[in-house]
């Protein structure tokens, strides 16, 4: 009996844009009172937007914040790739490069409370972080996170997938080298590490193996992760969630939308955005029936109804 198949449902996102005029915005993070915090890479800020509208700022962290998530004390964590440079037009901002001065990326903790921001990691034994991009906390209170490399006029620095405590003492390399890495997340078990990467549109697999060890698939898989899935022609990655029942929501670039893939690969839905830059996602509300969207290019928030709950988060 031939296995019957289904093809990709294409879709728009329509919800309601609850804040704008942000700084190429990322990072979002949906809090129980209905606020949802955002990083601006190109602001160097980490904000919160309120369940009214309204936009306030929590701290300044300088470089370039690229992702957020809450650890198990409560304190923000947050991905800084160390600055872009910028180019805009008539009101659509895109990184173009390094910033002027750039010297690095950075892990950080941020307490809500204070502002106070503190620089937990810049290295892993000897080799410095390029760019951190995104991050995901595991049930034991560490996290996953990606380092997105940096791209030069005339090179590219090869990235990586790291593992790290909260209290700045441990960190240690789980693959390398990945080809800029972007979103991170864990399936529902635990056992299952996810990674996008941006410039190939792959989205790779890796099981979780010990506490900060991933399994590795043999040559030719070029960074150990086992491929679930590749879009098709000039289409670019960014950020991931995961729905409750395991599907992996991809913000996917250029063709701009978010694409939703089950575990085993199979493309199920594309829904798609306004802009070409539809970085970021993540599962808020009562339910996590309500997908909190960046719209990275014009600095908009979007809260849009979600078909399936998304996955709760450890903390």
């Amino acid at each position: 009996m031939t296995q019957e198949t289904h093809p990709m449902k294409q879709l728009k996102l329509e919800g309601r844009v609850i804040a704008g005029g942000l700084a190429f915005p990322e990072g979002p993070v949906a809090l129980p009172d209905g606020s949802v915090l955002v990083v601006e890479i190109a602001g160097a800020t980490l904000k919160r937007v309120h369940p009214d509208g309204r936009v306030s700022v929590l701290a300044e962290l300088g470089g370039g914040p690229n992702g957020a998530a809450m650890g198990p004390d409560g304190h923000c964590y947050v991905c800084n790739n160390g600055g872009f440079s910028w180019r805009t037009d008539d009101g659509f901002s895109r990184p173009t490069g390094p910033a002027a001065g750039y010297r690095g990326g950075s892990i950080q903790r941020v307490d809500l409370a204070s502002g106070t921001v503190q620089t937990l990691y810049t290295e892993c034994e000897g080799q410095p972080l390029h760019g951190p991009n995104d991050l995901v906390f595991d049930a034991d209170g560490h996290f996953w996170f990606t380092d997105f490399g940096k791209v030069f006029e005339d090179r590219l620095m090869r990235g990586a997938v790291y593992h790290a405590s909260t209290d700045g003492r441990t960190i240690r390399r789980a693959a390398h080298p990945v080809l800029t890495p972007n979103g991170v997340g864990l399936a529902p078990d635990g056992r299952t590490l996810y990674v996008t990467e941006t410039e190939t549109s792959r989205l790779w697999s890796y099981p979780i193996v010990g506490p900060g060890r991933l399994g590795h698939e043999p040559w030719p898989s070029p960074n150990g992760g086992r491929l679930l899935h590749g879009l098709p022609g000039y289409q670019r990655f960014d950020s991931l969630a995961v729905e409750e029942g395991g599907n992996v929501c991809v913000a996917t670039l250029v063709r701009g939308g978010i694409s939703v893939f089950s575990p085993q690969g199979e493309w199920l839905e594309f829904h798609e955005a306004p802009e070409g830059y539809c970085t970021n996602i993540c599962f808020g509300g009562a339910d996590r029936r309500t997908a909190y969207i960046t719209l990275s290019g014009y600095g908009q928030l979007l809260a849009v109804p979600w078909p399936r709950p998304g996955l709760p988060l450890a903390a």
